[in-house]
């Protein structure tokens, strides 16, 4: 199990990336409200949403389950900014800085994941 301070870290990443997210997608076509907009800011929340309600959770199963939506969220928002930067809609310096925020937090939650797994 991570510590109090890893975890926080790691929220706080979240909760950056939450944000680029938001700002990134102000700049978007209007007619994107509804499609990619939507999505992108729906995964990105979902990510912090998801690990957070997780350890708000006392069954390791059920944390796990949280923990697991939430890097599943985490790919969906690294397609659509992949998805984003193709139909450009974004810059590559604006992808690859997503990219970069998206790779650090994937790093960190999935060993906890993984942790979780081989836990009894």
């Amino acid at each position: 199990m991570p510590t109090n301070d890893f975890r926080e870290k790691l929220k706080e990443k979240m909760d950056k990336y939450v944000h680029f997210i938001y700002q990134l997608t102000r700049n978007f076509p209007e007619e994107e409200k509804y499609g990619v907009i939507s999505q992108i800011r729906r995964a990105s929340l979902s990510i912090i949403l998801n690990f957070i309600e997780g350890y708000a959770r006392m069954q390791k199963n059920t944390q796990r389950n949280f923990l697991e939506i939430s890097y599943g969220s985490l790919k969906e928002s690294k397609y659509l900014l992949y998805f984003s930067l193709v139909e450009k809609y974004i810059s590559k310096q604006e992808y690859n800085k997503g990219l970069k925020m998206v790779d650090e937090i994937g790093a960190m939650l999935w060993p906890i994941i993984k942790g979780l797994k081989n836990e009894k």
